[in-house]
């Protein structure tokens, strides 16, 4: 049976993701002096100016402005006309520490004032995070998602190599496969839209977007005549990021995970040290589905594992392998509880979270890239 799947992602241009980036920039720095420091960290852009909030209970001694115009310039942002510029935009703060009620669960787990355990650490908030992979790709990614980022990627690259110069950092993709008995079998549609210098002409940007980009990142063998492609079809994109849409930390979790391929639990990433689960345990998550899969236990695996505020040990665990397993899903669950400590104590020390690794996981996804380490493939036994 034939079927259609669309999935985007956005560019480090984009308003959101501008403010994951200045979050995670400052939850880096934070890290890099304080591996203990407590981030949660959210950033809103509109036009001309930015505004850093939240809560952050570290030693480390940072400039907080400074970092997010550095950030700013990093992208590519120097034009108040257009977007933003990180010379003269306003920078708001509005920083307080953790709050002290959260602290009590996280500081001391309940199971160590219960006198059960030492835990240490709890949860530091409650919530659900899934876990997802499938032998679609190299990286275990679904194929949509994958695409998509690449080409964003793709739009970065030519514009900062000074490939197609009159690109701006704004931009969105969104790529449909067509699935035959849930195997991807080729590229239905491609849409591209991409911010530019206002002296170019549509017809040239469309002509450069599908051979500087699209065909060098889309594997050949799947496009072919049929294969639509929607380049600027409203025909202008010159007045973008902040200045043409707010933009709020946090609000591209779709784009970051799986491109909805997969079940979402709601929680962000970027801004949050890994005491937050919400993070952590979603990166724990893809670790262990990638290695289902990796091993040869399923073709595709999603887990799901919920939390309780205060709590180390996760609430419950679900594993689903859509009937691909070659053992049974709770033989898969049972593997997780032999193999992995899913406390955050656990899970920040097996995959290394206190190292400043977090503006690399910002743009273009926080899974399938071979550096971070939860992408490791490790043996299952």
């Amino acid at each position: 049976m034939k079927k259609l799947f669309t999935s985007e992602s956005v560019t480090e241009g984009h308003p959101d993701k501008l403010c994951d980036y200045i979050s995670d920039s400052v939850l880096d720095e934070c890290l890099k002096q304080d591996k203990n420091s407590r981030v949660a960290c959210e950033t809103v852009a509109g036009k001309g100016e930015i505004t850093i909030t939240g809560e952050i209970t570290t030693k480390a001694n940072i400039n907080i402005e400074q970092i997010a115009r550095d950030a700013i310039k990093e992208i590519g942002y120097d034009n108040e006309n257009l977007d933003i510029d990180y010379r003269t935009c306003k920078i708001h703060l509005n920083i307080s520490k953790q709050s002290p009620d959260i602290a009590l669960g996280v500081d001391k787990s309940l199971e160590d004032k219960l006198g059960n355990e030492v835990l240490s650490e709890g949860a530091g908030d409650q919530g659900i995070m899934f876990g997802f992979a499938c032998d679609e790709t190299k990286n275990y990614m679904p194929l949509p998602i994958h695409l998509a980022h690449s080409i964003a990627k793709r739009l970065t690259d030519v514009r900062k190599n000074n490939i197609l110069n009159y690109l701006r950092p704004d931009g969105k993709t969104q790529v449909t496969i067509e699935y035959n008995d849930n195997k991807p079998i080729r590229v239905d549609t491609i849409v591209v839209s991409t911010q530019h210098t206002e002296d170019i002409s549509l017809e040239i940007l469309r002509k450069d977007i599908i051979n500087e980009v699209i065909k060098k990142v889309v594997p050949e063998e799947l496009l072919d005549e049929n294969t639509k492609y929607y380049i600027n079809p409203t025909g202008r994109f010159v007045i973008g990021g902040p200045l043409g849409d707010s933009g709020l930390t946090g609000r591209k979790i779709i784009v970051d995970t799986y491109g909805g391929y997969s079940r979402h639990g709601g929680g962000a990433f970027s801004g949050k040290d890994p005491t937050k689960v919400d993070r952590s345990a979603a990166y724990m998550a893809r670790f262990i589905a990638k290695n289902i899969v990796a091993n040869g236990f399923a073709k595709r695996c999603e887990i799901q594992f919920s939390y309780a505020i205060g709590v180390a040990k996760p609430v419950s665990i679900y594993v689903d392998t859509f009937g691909t397993g070659t053992i049974s899903d709770e033989e898969i669950v049972n593997l997780i509880y032999k193999n992995f400590e899913l406390t955050p104590r656990g899970i920040i020390k097996y995959l290394d979270l206190q190292t400043p690794i977090y503006t690399k996981t910002t743009n273009y996804g926080h899974f399938g890239k071979p550096e971070l380490p939860w992408e490791k493939i490790i043996e299952l036994k």
